[in-house]
C-alpha cells in the first residue's frame, strides 16, 4: 500500500466521505490500491505521493483540463493576476472582458453572471428563473449538482434520480418543505416531458437539461422543448458544465441545434481553475438584480482570467478539433480490441468525453481493467477524456497497453470467474456511504 492509500484511509476519519467530489474517491476506480493522491500533474502526466508517474488516460481532472495539467499559458496569466493580487475592494475588469467574450461567443445572448463552481452556477441559474416567473417548479433532464433544488426530486420518489446519472442519491438534509417543487424527464422522451407539462403546466418556472447525453436525440425532443418553455414564457436552461467547449469552442447547444435562454458553463471553461459563468438572455437574467445572488469569492480574479486565456488558445489552435480526433480515435480502438478478443462492450458519449462498458460482469471487469492498465502505468477506467496534452504517441502506447489488458480478460472471463484476479474489492458504482 502506497502514501496515497495511506493518507486516504486517515482522511476518511477526519472527511466525510473521505474526498471533497463522489468521483475523484478511489473506491469508484480500485479500491485499496488507486494512488487517490498526486504530487505533481503536467501535460497528461500525473506523479503520485510515491514518485510513480503515469499517464492520466481517463477523466482529466474530471473534465476540468481539456488543455493538459498546468498548461503554461493559463498559468502564466494567472501567475501575473497573483502578482497584481488576486483580490481587492474594488473589481476584477477581467469579469467585463469574460462578458464581452462569451457573449461574443453565444451571440443569442445579453448578459453574465458568475460562479466558481458548476453545481453553484446551476444553482443561480435555477434561481433567476424562479425570480423571473415567479413559479416554484423546475422540470429537469440529467445530472445538476449537489444543491437542494435538484436533490428535492428524490423527496418524492427516492428513486426519481436513479435514471439521470447516479443511483442513491439521498436528499437528507433537504427541507421537506421543498418537496413537489423539482420533477425528472429522461432525455428524448418527449411524451414524458409533455405529461409534466400537461400536469403542472403554470406552476412550471423553469426548464432545465444536459446539451449531450450519451444518445442521439431525435430532432424534435429540442423542438418540443423550445415550444413548450416559450408558450409558458418560462426560460430553458441548458447544463453545459460538462459538455461545454469540447465540441467547439462555446457551448455545444451551438452545434446540436439547442436554442436556450441560459446556458450554464464551468470545468474546462478554465483549464482546472474555479470558474463558472451563468449566459442568457436580458429578460430572464435581469431577474438577478430583483433575488439575492452574491458571494465574496465569485469576485477574485483568478477565475476570470484563467477563462480568458483557456478560451483565446482554444480559438488560436483549434483545440476542439484535437479533442475530437483524440476521443474518436480512442472509441474505435477500444471497439476494435473488443472485436479481436470476443468482448461484449457498449462505447457511446460525444468524442471529447468517451466511455464504454463490458455487457457481462460490468463492475468486475471494470475494476480488472483499470487494476492491470494501473500496472503498466495509466491512470484508465472505462471513461477516457480528451484533452490537448494528449498527442498520438499517449494514444497509440495507451491502445497497445489496453490491448494486452484486453486479452488477459478475455482469457480469465473464459476461465469463469475473473473476480479471482483481483487484487481487492470491486470498484462502487453510484453513491455509497463509506462508514
Amino acid at each position: 500500500m502506497g502514501k496515497g492509500q495511506e493518507l486516504y484511509k486517515k482522511a476518511k476519519t477526519l472527511i466525510p466521505g473521505g474526498t471533497q467530489l463522489l468521483s475523484k474517491r478511489p473506491e469508484q476506480f480500485l479500491p485499496e490500491q488507486w494512488p487517490a493522491y498526486y504530487s505533481k500533474a503536467k501535460g497528461c502526466e500525473v506523479w503520485d505521493m510515491d514518485g510513480n508517474k503515469y499517464i492520466d488516460m481517463s477523466f482529466m481532472g474530471i473534465g476540468a483540463c481539456s488543455l493538459g495539467y498546468a498548461d503554461d499559458d493559463v498559468n502564466a496569466a494567472v501567475k501575473q493576476a497573483i502578482e497584481n493580487g488576486n483580490m481587492c475592494t474594488l473589481n476584477s475588469p477581467e469579469e467585463v472582458e469574460l462578458a464581452e467574450l462569451l457573449l461574443e461567443l453565444h451571440p443569442w445572448a445579453n448578459m453574465v453572471r458568475y460562479a466558481r463552481g458548476g453545481g453553484d452556477a446551476m444553482s443561480i441559474a435555477v434561481r433567476i428563473a424562479r425570480a423571473a416567473t415567479k413559479k416554484d417548479i423546475i422540470l429537469f433532464c440529467g445530472y445538476h449538482g449537489w444543491h437542494d433544488w435538484y436533490l428535492s426530486a428524490n423527496l418524492a420518489d427516492d428513486n426519481a434520480l436513479d435514471g439521470q446519472l447516479l443511483p442513491g442519491l439521498s436528499p437528507v438534509g433537504v427541507s421537506r418543505g421543498m418537496k413537489g417543487t423539482s420533477y425528472p424527464f429522461f432525455y428524448d422522451n418527449k411524451e414524458q416531458f409533455l405529461e409534466l407539462i400537461q400536469q403542472y403546466g403554470d406552476r412550471i418556472g423553469g426548464v432545465v437539461l444536459e446539451a449531450v447525453r450519451n444518445l442521439e436525440p431525435d430532432p424534435d425532443f429540442f423542438a418540443v422543448l423550445e415550444q413548450e418553455t416559450k408558450r409558458l414564457n418560462v426560460p430553458l436552461i441548458v447544463d453545459e458544465v460538462s459538455s461545454g467547449f469540447r465540441l467547439n469552442t462555446g457551448g455545444a447547444h451551438l452545434v446540436i441545434g439547442l436554442h436556450p435562454d441560459i446556458a450554464v458553463f464551468a470545468k474546462g471553461i478554465s483549464n482546472g481553475y474555479a470558474m463558472g459563468a451563468i449566459v442568457g438572455k436580458k429578460e430572464f437574467m435581469d431577474a438577478a438584480q430583483d433575488t439575492f445572488i452574491s458571494s465574496t469569492y465569485w469576485t477574485e480574479s483568478i477565475g476570470p482570467v484563467a477563462a480568458i486565456a483557456t478560451i483565446r488558445k482554444m480559438l488560436k489552435y483549434n483545440v476542439q478539433e484535437h479533442l475530437m480526433y483524440c476521443g474518436k480515435f480512442i472509441q474505435k480502438g477500444w471497439t476494435d480490441l473488443a472485436h479481436k478478443y470476443g468482448l461484449e462492450i457498449h462505447v457511446g458519449s460525444i468524442y471529447p468525453m468517451s466511455h464504454f462498458n463490458f455487457k457481462e460482469k460490468s463492475l468486475i471487469l471494470k475494476t480488472l481493467f483499470t487494476q492491470e492498465m494501473l500496472k503498466k502505468g495509466y491512470l484508465a477506467t472505462n471513461a477516457y477524456y480528451a484533452s490537448y496534452a494528449h498527442k498520438q504517441e499517449h494514444l497509440d502506447a495507451y491502445l497497445n497497453a489496453a490491448d494486452d489488458v484486453f486479452a488477459f480478460i478475455a482469457r480469465v472471463l473464459a476461465e469463469g470467474d475473473p473476480e479471482n484476479y483481483l487484487n481487492g474489492p470491486i470498484c462502487q458504482s453510484g453513491f455509497k456511504r463509506l462508514s
